[in-house]
């Protein structure tokens, strides 16, 4: 290790220092992530100016702070399908009316599957407004590779049918599916969870001596992992400054201004979705400015992090103590939204793709029999989108080639990926969280205070 790169780490270890002294001081999550969040990128913006000719050191520099930034999201993802299981589970067993269930399902998922449609309709009018094409783009070594890599995935995938996609929910092992080792594994373990739940409530009617052993043994796990989502996210400062600190340091200037129309466009439409999330909370009586002032720290965690799965606590968290969602309506959401309806990753970014590339192959992107058929397919391909970076490109390869689209232009903007990847993951997570404050709104359902929230008090 060199003398450059131990006085870097130094200086990442004293800005970690100086996050721990404000957090001793009890400043409030939202002010320790902000803060965290500019930290990093600040160390980050410092390693790419002073190693600008020093890969070397600033790799080496790197690998050392995702430590910090990958091992929080490590931990993340240890306790997501533990949470989501027990969740569900307890959901269920505590639910006054098992036939409520249903009605939340269906009323989250249709929440997903209209934001979803209306987020592809978004994307195809700020391609036309910015005049995107896929003609010009760049071609080089990278996105060569890039290329040959998904034209062989989207056979793969191009063969997938409906009734393929839904039986690939049913858990057929669920301890499989407790890896993660599916796209679809978070749902397969939500359909797990709820039939044993089910099932512990047909015993408790059946066997009434049993009835308050399993209501407390369902207690008793879920606060045990509850906790420990407490204390993972107490880390939740450190591992942004971390992630941060990558993405910054790492980030090309120069393919960033290469793509630069693409980029504006692309948080343009993702800025225009968060403002319907807005609209659609406020019809409800919640206050958007409200309502983004509590789920910012999720959504800062879910911009560094790029992974909606990984966000799955801290969104249930928040739904749960800050939004009065109730645990059953949070836990379906946040779950359901990290493979369901991802309103940045499986609804504007392969319409923005379709609608560039269309034009290439003589297709009118605004011809309505075109848009109708874009948004049917974007709806029902946004089942099973993996919730982790690069599921965008996961939806791609599936809409692209069922409208009879080349899927090369996923290749070319693969040097900018990262970057837009980042606010889609933001809008996925506001996505399900939206579903779960509507639904809750619709079914009059509003939690008391939780074990949680007093934990965090």
């Amino acid at each position: 290790m060199s003398v450059a790169v131990i006085a870097n780490l130094a200086v990442f270890a004293a800005l970690l220092a100086f996050l721990f002294k404000q957090q001793r001081q009890e400043r409030t999550l939202s002010f320790l992530v902000l803060t965290g969040l500019i930290l990093g990128s600040g160390f980050g913006l410092v390693l790419q100016l002073v190693y600008s000719d020093s890969a070397a050191i600033i790799k080496e520099t790197i690998d050392w702070t995702n430590v910090v930034g990958n091992g929080y999201v490590g931990l993340l993802k240890m306790v997501i399908m533990p949470l989501v299981l027990v969740s569900m589970i307890s959901a269920v067993v505590k639910l006054d009316n098992s036939g409520s269930l249903g009605k939340i399902s269906g009323l989250t998922i249709g929440v997903l599957m209209v934001t979803t449609a209306i987020s592809a309709l978004i994307g195809i009018a700020v391609t036309q407004a910015f005049g995107l094409t896929a003609e010009g783009l760049v071609e080089g070594s990278r996105e060569t590779a890039r290329i040959a890599l998904l034209e062989s995935r989207a056979d793969r995938v191009s063969d997938l049918s409906i009734p393929q996609m839904l039986l690939s929910f049913i858990p057929t092992n669920p301890f499989n599916d407790l890896t993660g080792a599916r796209s679809t594994s978070i749902i397969a373990v939500v359909i797990f969870g709820i039939l044993v739940g089910i099932a512990a409530r047909k015993v408790m009617q059946e066997k009434e001596e049993l009835e308050t052993p399993i209501r407390t043994f369902v207690e008793a796990i879920q606060s045990i992992v509850m906790r420990l989502v407490k204390m993972i996210m107490a880390l939740t400062p450190y591992g942004i400054a971390g992630l941060m600190t990558k993405v910054v340091a790492t980030s090309s200037a120069t393919d960033i201004l290469n793509l630069l129309g693409f980029i504006v466009a692309s948080y343009v439409a993702i800025g225009l979705m968060f403002v319907v999330h807005g609209l659609l909370v406020s019809f409800f009586g919640v206050s958007p400015k409200e309502y983004f002032k509590k789920i910012w720290p999720v959504l800062t965690f879910a911009f560094t992090s790029r992974s909606s799965a990984a966000t799955i606590p801290l969104n249930v968290e928040a739904q749960i103590t800050k939004l009065k969602v109730p645990p059953a309506i949070a836990n379906l959401s946040a779950s359901f939204g990290a493979t369901i309806g991802q309103n940045g990753c499986a609804g504007i970014y392969p319409a923005m793709l379709a609608v560039m590339v269309a034009p290439t192959v003589g297709i009118n992107p605004m011809d309505i029999g075109f848009i109708t058929s874009l948004v049917a397919i974007i709806m029902i391909s946004s089942f099973g989108i993996a919730g982790v970076g690069g599921g965008a490109t996961f939806a791609a390869l599936i809409v692209l080639p069922a409208m009879g689209l080349p899927v090369t232009i996923a290749a070319l903007l693969i040097s900018i990926e990262p970057l837009i990847d980042m606010a889609r993951t933001a809008l996925n997570v506001s996505g399900a969280m939206t579903a779960g404050t509507i639904t809750s709104k619709v079914l009059k359902q509003e939690d008391s205070p939780t074990e949680l929230e007093s934990a965090n008090a």
